[in-house]
């Protein structure tokens, strides 16, 4: 500790940074370390993201929300100036709802769901297959539909189309929440009937809503046996030996309407563990018309994420995280599990569930109806998605604790590091890199403290030192850092 406690002192001269440095330099015992690895990269930034759903069919015409999301642009919000997260995915879902009587049949509903959670289906009933034909509604659905295109407009270039629920006719109960026993709910003769449903809807996006979808997701949390018919929400439980059909049924309808770019993603499972399973569970064929395995992030601190990067590495295959969310609005929860799937899982997409939701759960807190105060978990995601952009390349950041990209068109390092309940300095060393700036160049920082200070502040007192360059990090903190002039 000699040589930083003599960095330390000389640093005190400074007038950047004085009284910090004065304050905490006798935490050095409490230091960590941490060497970024360029020789070990996880492939190919895609992006990040957001389901629509239900916060788009309540704020489908929300311009200030898709400003928020959807652009990197200062965006004036309730007083406020915001960073936009700029977000270039988004998933949009498609309904299973329609409250139209089919010869007599309705729709049965649950007790426990409201009108938020039933989003309209484009499939009034069974009698065609044709689009143009009045058996389909395509004005159902308009302010999810109206919030993709303004995703689109500001930037937004990944666009994936996934189900929660069959279309309620198709359903064994003719309830899109559930089967009364938390069981498979599609009818077996309807199996290729829910494939024909997502089929036709991304066939006519392409001709008339200007969308390719990059993906298209028949199943949200097959593996739960909670979506039962007294449910809060659409969804549908498949056992595989369900789901093997779909996928397959769904791989043949896309590519009868010339979508045979168009990739199946499978199967959303709600933890790492279940997503492995279901994989294993999928015979060759399966395996073969599945383009990418979609997991959720559920399972929190738990599971095993490396195993399923494992299976999916060895069949050459993608993972996105596509669904995150829980309620703590200080973030550390969300930097602590997203810290776990880019060491772990590496993912190369990461979408958080819903932007705008109630209590802790939305980046955008809902209160009474309306979007309401923005929670300090929308800054710490800032942290990562304002700085992480599509095209990077992920790299060894050297420890749990600590994300790292490089963008090898701008020559840039990005790190992001988060700190928990001890303030400390944390030293990063760039020492294997082929060719960093000279000592005495700037480090950008910006900096959110979840428990109260900064959000998303940025600071221009941070420098190299040789190989290294240092940063005080209060308790519970995260940080992210620019280093320009870097060679791998």
């Amino acid at each position: 500790m000699i040589r930083r406690r003599q960095i330390l002192r000389s640093l005190l001269a400074a007038p950047v940074g004085a009284a910090v440095l004065a304050a905490t330099e006798g935490t050095a015992s409490a230091d960590t370390w941490t060497t970024l690895n360029p020789a070990t990269s996880w492939g190919t930034w895609e992006g990040w993201g957001t389901s629509l759903c239900w916060w788009a069919k309540a704020f489908g015409d929300r311009s200030d929300l898709a400003d928020l999301f959807f652009t990197r642009g200062t965006v004036a919000y309730q007083g406020q100036s915001l960073p936009g997260l700029g977000l270039n995915i988004v998933r949009y879902n498609a309904g299973a709802t329609d409250t139209t009587p089919i010869g007599g049949e309705t729709m049965q509903r649950s007790p426990n769901v409201g009108d938020a959670r039933l989003i309209e289906g484009y499939w009034h009933n069974w009698y065609s297959a044709d689009p143009s034909s009045d058996s389909w509604n395509w004005y159902a659905d308009t302010n999810q539909r109206n919030m993709m295109w303004a995703a689109r407009d500001r930037g937004v270039n990944q666009f994936e189309l996934f189900s929660n629920s069959p279309m309620w006719w198709m359903c064994n109960n003719h309830n899109p929440s559930g089967a009364d026993d938390g069981g498979d709910n599609l009818q077996s003769w309807n199996h290729q009937q829910h494939a024909v449903y997502l089929a036709t809807i991304a066939r006519y996006a392409h001709d008339h809503w200007g969308i390719d979808f990059c993906s298209v997701e028949p199943f949200n949390e097959p593996d739960g046996t909670w979506w039962k018919s007294t449910g809060t929400q659409e969804g549908c439980h498949f056992e595989v030996a369900t789901q093997v059909p779909v996928i397959n049924y769904l791989r043949a309808e896309l590519n009868s309407r010339d979508l045979g770019w168009m990739p199946v993603a499978a199967s959303d499972c709600n933890t790492y563990d279940a997503a492995l399973n279901t994989w294993n569970g999928f015979d060759a064929t399966t395996r073969g018309n599945v383009g990418r395995i979609n997991v959720h992030g559920y399972q929190g601190t738990g599971g095993r994420r490396d195993l399923l990067y494992d299976a999916a590495a060895a069949a050459g295959k993608k993972i996105w995280n596509s669904e995150y969310g829980e309620d703590d609005g200080s973030g550390l929860t969300l930097a602590t599990n997203l810290n776990l799937d880019l060491r772990w899982l590496h993912p190369s997409a990461w979408v958080y569930w819903q932007a705008v939701d109630g209590g802790g759960w939305g980046l955008v807190q809902e209160t009474g109806g309306q979007p309401g105060p923005v929670n300090t978990k929308y800054f710490v995601l800032a942290q990562y998605t304002r700085h992480i952009r599509p095209g990077m390349l992920l790299i060894d950041g050297g420890n749990g604790n600590t994300v790292a990209a490089y963008d090898p068109g701008a020559r840039k390092l990005v790190i992001v590091a988060t700190n928990y309940g001890t303030g400390q300095w944390i030293d990063f060393d760039l020492s294997r890199f082929g060719a960093i700036p000279a000592d005495g160049a700037a480090v950008d920082r910006w900096c959110t403290n979840t428990g109260g200070g900064d959000l998303y502040a940025y600071h221009q007192d941070t420098a190299l030192h040789g190989t290294r360059f240092w940063s005080w990090f209060a308790p519970n903190t995260v940080q992210t850092f620019e280093v320009n002039g870097v060679s791998l």
